[in-house]
């Protein structure tokens, strides 16, 4: 016997009391790209409930009552605001201290307090917030060096679980653009699993969803 065939031999002994001995019993009925339900919450509210499981702030709001909803979540950054023109013209908050993104460099995107944006889909099942970059998202850039992202999501952006986001993503001409899947805001642990959160993309994330 080989040192692998020991190590394997000795892996099986020690689950041998706790490996199923009828594997059919417990085979789960599913193939890839049917829609995997919510469970007891509608699609919306699963989504709102798993973001926050990120410590992501989550806050649902009529379109009417977006601009101040957004408004109040930029309060007290330091700094400009990025967005585009799309982003702009929705919220019609002229006396926001706007920046537009010229193709800035690192060093002035960093000097932005915050950035606003759209969103392609979010997923209800994962908490997961997917740009692809098209109106209203900007680069990825630009949701990325930026401290604090609020992110504006419309209610039928939901959807159930991942298969059906690729779907959808596709079904928008989205599989030949950038990509950013961001759940929660941008966090790392050391070994010792202290949390440190700002290391590769934005420390706080707003969601607004947009019933």
């Amino acid at each position: 016997m080989n040192a692998r065939e020991e190590i394997l031999s000795r892996v099986r002994a020690a689950l041998a009391d706790v490996t199923d001995p009828d594997p059919a019993e417990t085979r789960v009925d599913w193939s890839y790209g049917e829609i995997v339900d919510t469970g007891d919450l509608p699609v919306v509210d699963r989504f709102a409930e798993r973001v926050a499981d990120y410590r992501a702030a989550v806050e649902r709001v009529a379109e009417h009552e977006l601009a101040a909803a957004v408004s109040a979540a930029l309060s007290g950054v330091g700094g400009p605001i990025l967005a585009d023109d799309t982003v702009r013209r929705r919220l019609d908050l002229p006396t926001l201290d706007w920046l537009d993104d010229d193709q800035l460099s690192p060093r002035e995107l960093d000097s932005a307090g915050a950035v606003v944006t759209t969103a392609a889909v979010g997923i209800a099942n994962t908490g997961t917030i997917v740009l692809d970059h098209s109106s209203g998202q900007g680069r990825r850039a630009l949701s990325l060096v930026p401290d604090v992202h609020v992110c504006i999501v419309d209610a039928g952006q939901v959807v159930s679980d991942v298969p059906e986001a690729v779907a959808h993503l596709i079904g928008i001409g989205a599989q030949s653009r950038p990509q950013t899947w961001i759940s929660g805001p941008s966090a790392t642990s050391d070994i010792e699993l202290d949390r440190v959160e700002g290391v590769h993309g934005p420390r706080a994330l707003h969601v607004v969803i947009v019933d």
